[in-house]
């Protein structure tokens, strides 16, 4: 297998709409320069080979040309793409899962601000969709930390007391970790394993740690997302409520 040129660079598909009649703008999120802006020209042509490559939730790798001074150096031409390997395209509830992931992406990430570690995070956390929720959780959490919005677990915010693993606190957006004030509120001992998990970098202790209270954190990390999106509801996030509606009918 020949090595990867330092021109390429591993890339997912985040969202795409139509540039020209054969014509592509995509937005990329790639290991070393974040989320981009992308011309994929020719790409809806019938016979392009990048049309089976330019997949959402599919890791490939990428070649781009340097961005265009016209175009106030956005926007950068898709040079060529293959199929990174890995996880085939997840179905049913994972792949509603995956698309959640992506607007989460496109709605926090600034472009050209790379987070190599968020793009691992989000690797595995499409790998192990199909397992539950901890997964999304751990990826809201990662999200949540490497954008500077998450403060410390392991102490109270306004006091800097270490948090006592038999109490329970509340994860504000304005005020951090305090006690709590309402139901919406973690075990201390669980906020104790999360900030160890983040700190160690591990994606599966995260995973593990998320599982022990899925529902809880659920609520607290929604709450957060929200306050930090602007209040915005996502789409992929009604969307999934809409089909187990449907589903339960």
């Amino acid at each position: 297998m020949s090595a990867r040129s330092p021109s390429q660079q591993p890339a997912y598909v985040l969202h795409q709409h139509d540039w020209s009649e054969s014509s592509l703008i995509l937005d990329l999120f790639t290991r070393e320069s974040g989320r981009i802006a992308v011309a994929a020209k020719g790409a809806k042509r019938p016979y392009s080979q990048l049309r089976a490559v330019l997949l959402p939730l599919q890791r490939i790798t990428v070649s781009l040309s340097k961005p265009a001074k016209a175009d106030g150096g956005e926007v950068q031409t898709l040079r060529s793409a293959e199929w990174g390997g890995g996880a085939t395209l997840p179905s049913g509830a994972a792949l509603f899962s995956g698309y959640y992931l992506n607007e989460l992406l496109l709605k926090l990430l600034a472009r050209h601000d790379p987070h190599p570690q968020l793009f691992d995070a989000y690797a595995d956390a499409l790998a192990h969709l199909g397992e539950g929720d901890a997964a999304l959780r751990a990826f809201e959490l990662k999200l949540l930390a490497e954008l500077g919005l998450l403060p410390d677990l392991s102490v109270v915010t306004t006091t800097q007391a270490h948090v006592d693993p038999d109490r329970r606190y509340q994860l504000s957006p304005e005020s951090g970790l305090i006690p709590p004030t309402g139901d919406a509120s973690l075990p201390g001992t669980l906020l104790i394993q999360l900030q160890a998990a983040l700190l160690h970098g591990s994606p599966a202790a995260l995973r593990q740690a998320c599982a022990t209270a899925p529902q809880a954190l659920k609520t607290t990390l929604r709450g957060l997302l929200h306050y930090h999106l602007g209040h915005q509801p996502l789409r992929t996030r009604a969307l999934m409520v809409d089909v187990q509606q449907l589903l339960d009918t």
